[in-house]
């Protein structure tokens, strides 16, 4: 089950968040060969015209942590003052089975302030 956090973030502003993750015994997730992606939509049957991609990042394998990040390009162009839904989910290929697992670590809602500066 994914943790639920709500992020208030910048229009037209870089983001970067960071996110640390543990396995079941407590101890950082070691992410090595994992691919992480993330979006976020106005709501669960949006268009691709309102879904934003996040660019994820593993910045330490054995630590367990990665960052997904925004340009102020991509803030720029989400609507203020919307909740927006995301999701974050991990992926890495199973060797042994040739598949590729899927597991869903962070999801909740996301609040736009708006810009004054343009």
């Amino acid at each position: 089950m994914a943790y639920q956090e709500d992020i208030t973030i910048d229009q037209g502003s870089d983001v970067t968040i960071e996110v640390h993750v543990d396995s079941a015994d407590g101890t950082a997730k070691n992410l090595s060969g994992y691919t992480v992606s993330a979006k976020m939509k106005l709501n669960y049957n949006s268009d691709s015209a309102d879904t934003t991609s996040f660019t994820g990042t593993v910045t330490n394998t054995t630590g367990g942590i990665f960052a997904i990040t925004l340009t102020n390009i991509q803030t720029d162009a989400l609507r203020p003052r919307k909740r927006y839904l995301y999701d974050v989910e991990l992926s890495f290929l199973d060797s042994a089975s040739g598949t590729t697992i899927i597991e869903r670590v962070l999801e909740g809602n996301i609040y736009v302030n708006p810009s004054i500066t343009r």
